[in-house]
């Protein structure tokens, strides 16, 4: 139910993957093993999978906190988008991207629950994507001790609003990986 004329695919995005992303990051090694597994299943279904990735002054490009995480391999025809924000739209080519492939909806896995995969739901949203989000397929880390609930609750209350999302046009949405298709 897009509101983007003629875009009628659908695209996964894999925010932010990377070692020092989710190196401390809430059951890392299953949602790890749930995005590779939606990849897979896109991949299968000649769906485009776009990989995003995030570089500041704690993860400076190339180091090794940058790099995407071993278990989850990028092929060289897949997009790659670099970021600097939490949206992963903003001052980003991943629009032109997603205007190249046709794409309308979005299937979101990644991390930070509270922080990049939010901010990239919402821009999506309006920008006038639909936008899934796996419920099972994002991580974020402890910040408790700041305040913050625990990330089990990040996670669930996160799930719990995207749930019913919508808006004029536009649908949310979560799913879990056993029951992510791409009919």
């Amino acid at each position: 139910m897009t509101t983007l004329p003629d875009r009628p695919r659908t695209a996964v995005l894999v925010i932010d993957m990377q070692n020092g992303v989710v190196a401390e990051a809430h059951e890392r090694d299953a949602v790890i093993a749930n995005i590779a597994t939606v990849v897979d299943k896109a991949r299968a279904a000649d769906v485009p999978v776009i990989w995003i990735q995030h570089s500041d002054d704690e993860l400076p490009h190339g180091a090794e906190s940058w790099a995407y995480v071993p278990e989850l391999v990028r092929r060289e025809t897949e997009p790659l988008v670099h970021k600097h924000y939490g949206d992963s739209f903003e001052a980003t080519d991943l629009e032109s991207v997603l205007a190249e492939h046709a794409v309308g909806h979005l299937v979101v896995t990644g991390a930070q629950t509270d922080a990049c995969i939010r901010s990239t739901l919402h821009g999506a949203f309006t920008r006038g994507y639909d936008a899934t989000l796996v419920a099972d397929a994002h991580t974020t880390e402890d910040l408790s001790g700041y305040g913050a609930p625990t990330p089990d609750l990040v996670i669930a209350h996160t799930n719990l609003y995207w749930h019913r999302q919508e808006a004029p046009g536009r649908r949310g949405g979560t799913v879990r990986t056993p029951d992510v298709t791409f009919a």
